[in-house]
């Protein structure tokens, strides 16, 4: 019994860890609690959720955050001791080193205050410093110089990866306006000289091409969200297909398949209609039989796959793959751009897969995952 009771001690104890991998554990929780506020950036609000975890991991009375211009938040005991915060974070932004200060220069008069020695240190990213970290506490030591100069490097190096998700963000929003630059012109010279031929003999059609027209351009030029469902999607290409049959009339013929399941994955905003507006194009176009369209989106488990196909010319694999690689700017529309955009967005298996040959039709197939965490339209 003795033995079985010093076999669970032992056990509980290796489950559990020591105290050291105890502590470990919280400072990394506590980061984990800090990290989502910093990833958004340095302002007010971020400040506000992260100061009361960035003074979990230092143990010291109060924390300030301050950027290049202002104190942003404090969090902590001695509020009176704001306005020497302050000065301080501006003297480590303005000399781009850590500030030490003692009882001097935090003097106050409040009995029992826990705030007599301060170190302030510069958050630094991309060699530019963007604001500082302020430590507030009761005695001074090495140990906690050390730990603010790298809770202040840990804080940077979230706020630089804030400054890479803006600039992806800005990046893709630069995409997809060049996108629209490089079809619009096309289509809507051409869809409004569809529109135009029925004003006299169908006006009723005209009409209604006008309206289909004019919800197309509002999804395709509005201004906010990276993302949109497969359901927005292929509505907008639904229009689009209607104003390029309203020009080709029964040469151009469209089959649909779409699963229920999938319509509700989220997708690149704008990555589908590119390559159906490639198929009518390139695919059908310069065909006098005109030809036929076919998209497909099934459930593939955990993906949704869709597939664009013209049973029209056809293109020169090797011209594609030189597109897709940049090596060649082509003349398919929004190509590479799309393949980027899925890329940057999921991964590299996610890239764009085309099938083509002189004469033997175009298919490109895009395999998306049906639940993309992080993603919303």
């Amino acid at each position: 019994m003795v033995l079985d009771g010093l076999r669970s001690r032992w056990w509980r104890t290796r489950q559990l860890g020591t105290d050291a991998d105890h502590a470990t554990f919280r400072t990394l929780h506590t980061a984990s609690l800090a990290s989502p506020a910093l990833r958004q950036g340095l302002t007010a609000e971020t400040a506000d959720r992260a100061l009361r975890h960035l003074r979990g991991l230092l143990g010291t009375a109060a924390v300030a955050l301050a950027d290049t211009e202002t104190l942003l938040g404090y969090d902590g005991l001695s509020t009176h001791h704001t306005a020497q915060a302050r000065v301080l974070a501006a003297r480590a932004v303005g000399a781009s080193a850590t500030v030490v200060a003692g009882r001097a220069e935090l003097d106050c008069e409040t009995e029992g205050c826990l705030v007599r020695h301060a170190i302030a240190t510069p958050l630094v990213i991309d060699d530019r410093v963007a604001g500082a970290l302020v430590a507030l506490a009761e005695t001074p030591s090495a140990s906690l110089l050390r730990a603010t100069e790298e809770v202040a490097s840990w804080v940077s190096g979230q706020l630089e990866l804030a400054e890479l998700d803006e600039q992806r963000h800005r990046l893709a929003r630069a995409e997809v306006r060049a996108l629209r630059a490089q079809i619009s012109p096309h289509f809507i010279y051409n869809s409004l000289g569809a529109i135009a031929s029925f004003v006299r003999t169908d006006p009723d059609r005209a009409r209604e091409l006008l309206l289909e027209f004019a919800d197309f351009t509002r999804y395709s030029f509005r201004q906010h969200g990276e993302f949109t469902t497969l359901t927005e999607e292929l509505r907008s290409i639904e229009r689009y297909l209607l104003l390029e049959q309203a020009r080709f009339g029964d040469r151009l013929r469209v089959v649909l398949q779409v699963a229920p399941e999938v319509l509700g994955v989220t997708i690149p905003f704008l990555c589908l209609q590119p390559l159906v507006e490639n198929a009518v194009q390139h695919g059908l176009e310069s065909r006098a039989a005109g030809g036929v369209i076919t998209i497909v989106a099934r459930d593939a488990d955990r993906e949704c796959v869709i597939s664009i196909e013209d049973d029209g010319a056809g293109q020169d694999p090797e011209r594609i793959r030189a597109v897709l690689a940049g090596e060649a700017a082509g003349d398919s529309v929004g190509l590479a751009n799309v393949d980027e955009r899925l890329r940057t967005t999921f991964g590299d298996d996610y890239g764009l897969v085309v099938e083509t040959a002189p004469g033997a039709g175009t298919r490109v197939v895009v395999r998306v995952p049906k639940f993309a965490p992080g993603l919303a339209p």
